[in-house]
């Protein structure tokens, strides 16, 4: 059996204030407009999309959960890293179905490299649902994805966004490297 695991806990904002979670991260995590925008603010031509993978895969249970998808159905799963002078920020993971991908959406399969965040909120046609948080653990399995930046648990947000009546949900987590660059936001 293996030592990770794929479920993760997943809170409203009202339902997390009791953590302690510190200003600074408060800020990151609720903060409803464009992570993209804010990162570029911070690092300027420094800011820059890694990509980690992108596969056709079943979505965690939590995931499938959020998106309405039935169980086992496939998506397109990418995940990046979201670098400031090539150092990682923040760990993304998008989850597109793969009905959404044969419509509107296909574009988003060829992105490669260039931040999603610039494609959502550049459409008027985008909505976004609540935000909602968790604490990545080390024994999680998208911990594998960063343990070789950080040992420790990390705070994440995700939001299902609808572009072009098509939805997609979108994960990202916050590196304690981001904590330490003078943030203007």
């Amino acid at each position: 059996m293996s030592k990770f695991h794929t479920r993760l806990n997943w809170y409203s904002q009202q339902h997390c204030l009791h953590k302690r979670i510190s200003a600074p991260l408060r800020n990151w995590l609720f903060d409803r407009g464009s992570l993209t925008a804010r990162l570029v603010d911070l690092c300027g031509d420094g800011f820059s999309v890694r990509l980690v993978s992108l596969r056709r895969a079943s979505p965690a249970f939590d995931e499938i959960i959020a998106l309405g998808m039935q169980p086992r159905a496939q998506a397109l799963v990418r995940e990046v890293l979201l670098c400031c002078d090539n150092k990682p920020l923040v760990y993304a993971r998008t989850i597109i179905p793969v009905s959404s991908m044969r419509g509107a959406l296909r574009g988003l399969a060829l992105l490669g490299t260039r931040p999603l965040g610039a494609v959502l909120f550049s459409d008027p046609s985008m909505t976004r649902q609540p935000l909602e948080v968790a604490l990545l653990h080390a024994a999680h399995v998208y911990h594998e994805r960063i343990n070789n930046l950080t040992e420790e648990p990390v705070w994440g947000r995700r939001s299902v966004f609808t572009l072009k009546g098509e939805k997609l949900l979108v994960s990202e987590f916050f590196l304690p490297e981001l904590f330490d660059k003078p943030d203007r936001g």
